[in-house]
């Protein structure tokens, strides 16, 4: 039996290690953004610290339960982004555009969950001007929900894109990839915030 064919790619498709994955404009965005989700986490830990009577009344009338779910898929959305990347990586180019339609349908799951959340406080008489955790309540998980409903535009725009063959070399298509994956890790990271902060502590 003859050994398999070994496929040698140009130079220009030679899939190449960088310092920073993805677009470096996507990195200014994505560190611009963290630094107003820190300016809201530390003025929610502030008030957290001066009011903490009212916050462990707050925290008590929200849904934990729904916390985690909505945990649970956006951790399952950055499973099936990360495996988008990879098959990049292996060269399985075909796989990128399902594994990015899993991701943002995790976010699809995330909203969903989340207006529920919002609709049940609602009719329970708790809005932005009931007290100081509802403004942050309200105002932080919306924000990060915007966010959210962003990342999900992004990974549909670059899968359809994919699926059209508009990155026509190797660098562009990891560009693309790395790009839409870093910011969805992103929104990722920051609930992995906001959720212990809103729904665990005390």
């Amino acid at each position: 039996m003859n050994a398999p064919e070994r496929i040698n790619l140009p130079l220009s498709e030679a899939v190449t290690e960088e310092e920073i994955p993805g677009d470096l404009a996507m990195w200014f965005f994505i560190f611009a953004e963290l630094a107003v989700f820190a300016l809201l986490l530390g003025g929610m830990a502030f008030a957290r610290g001066t009011w903490p009577e009212m916050f462990s009344a707050g925290v008590a009338t929200l849904h934990p339960e729904a916390g985690l779910i909505n945990t649970l898929a956006l951790l399952t959305g950055s499973y099936a982004v990360a495996r988008g990347v990879a098959a990049v990586r292996e060269r399985r180019l075909e796989k990128l555009p399902v594994w990015f339609f899993w991701g943002a349908l995790s976010g699809v799951f995330y909203v969903v969950v989340k207006s529920v959340e919002y609709v049940q406080l609602f009719n329970a008489g708790y809005n932005l001007r009931t007290n100081t955790f509802y403004f942050f309540y309200f105002f932080t998980t919306f924000f990060h929900l915007m966010h959210v409903v962003l990342g999900m535009v992004i990974l549909l725009v670059v899968a359809r894109r994919w699926q059209r063959q508009v990155y026509q070399t190797a660098e562009t298509r990891r560009m693309a990839a790395d790009s839409a994956a870093s910011y969805w890790h992103m929104v990722d990271l920051v609930w992995l915030m906001l959720f212990p902060l809103l729904y665990i502590l005390p």
